[in-house]
């Protein structure tokens, strides 16, 4: 099959593209640097060197694909954040349309149901209900649960104060996810024979918060790590003193009440709470160890 792979050599677009090429897909990658172009002919892609931004591109790229992994990239800007994801998803599917690609795999987010207290996921809500207007396109709406890889971005806060934390309590259950077992996932759905419109959940597995303390602070000999339950503005303040945009830190506190009050995961539970991933937190702390001590 000749596929397209969105999201550069990212976390998840490179082990997916890894496996497709070694079961002899014809695998195309699109990123926006240029100096990217080697390392993914290296790995036996195709590069298409561009932006999402550029319809024409797209559309020239997705010419005579049979499938197409498509994500939207996680920082489209420090302004106007949810309206540019949401573009970048209508830039898509004008070039899914005039090419008539025939097999769709969207990077998703548990979360993405609700068009309220999602933050930054509302943007992939928009895209799916547009997604779904595509005719003669089977698209598998890949709902992937809170990346491991984003407790990496709570070390500064870990090694300066000695906590973790987040405007949850700790004994709200979140499901997690590791990015090779999203990658497994986009893989079968993308050479799998199927039609119209579906959701699959993606998730390694899912813990109370206070786990994340325990499991990760164990990982880094600080067994008595706590975790603590900030107030929306103790949440925005800190994130705004680590430096993130405005508009960014009031996304996340907004997810965090939406985890909070359990609108976030209200669908995931609904569908039994399915943890089909193989990366346990446990084994994700190693990682997170590594990193730490890095």
């Amino acid at each position: 099959m000749k596929i397209i792979i969105t999201g550069s050599l990212g976390n998840v677009a490179k082990p997916l593209s890894q496996q497709l090429i070694a079961e002899g897909h014809d695998i195309t990658v699109i990123s926006s640097n240029p100096s990217k172009k080697n390392e993914i002919e290296a790995l036996g892609a195709k590069a298409a060197i561009g932006s999402i931004t550029d319809v024409h591109f797209l559309t020239t790229t997705f010419e005579g694909a049979d499938a197409a992994f498509l994500m939207t990239p996680p920082n489209m800007g420090f302004e106007n954040i949810v309206e540019n994801t949401i573009q970048g998803g209508k830039n898509y599917a004008e070039a899914i349309s005039k090419t008539g690609i025939k097999k769709v795999v969207m990077l998703s987010s548990v979360g993405a149901d609700s068009p309220i207290d999602n933050g930054p996921i509302k943007g992939l809500h928009h895209i799916e209900n547009l997604y779904r207007t595509l005719e003669n396109t089977s698209v598998v709406f890949l709902r992937a649960g809170y990346f491991y890889i984003n407790f990496f971005n709570d070390i500064p806060l870990l090694k300066n104060a000695g906590i973790i934390g987040g405007n949850y309590a700790g004994n709200i259950s979140i499901p997690l996810v590791h990015p090779t077992d999203i990658a497994k996932a986009a893989a079968e759905e993308l050479v799998k024979n199927s039609d119209g419109k579906k959701v699959r959940y993606i998730v390694s597995d899912v813990r109370p918060a206070n786990d994340f303390a325990q499991v990760l602070g164990a990982a880094i000999a600080k067994p008595e790590l706590p975790w603590i339950e900030f107030k929306d503005e103790e949440s925005l303040n800190g994130m705004l003193q680590a430096g993130l945009p405005q508009e960014i830190a009031k996304l996340y506190v907004e997810m965090g009440k939406g985890i909070r009050t359990g609108v976030l995961q209200a669908d995931f539970i609904k569908q039994g709470s399915p943890a089909n991933g193989k990366v346990t937190l446990e084994e994700f702390a190693k990682e997170f160890a590594t990193q730490y001590n890095s």
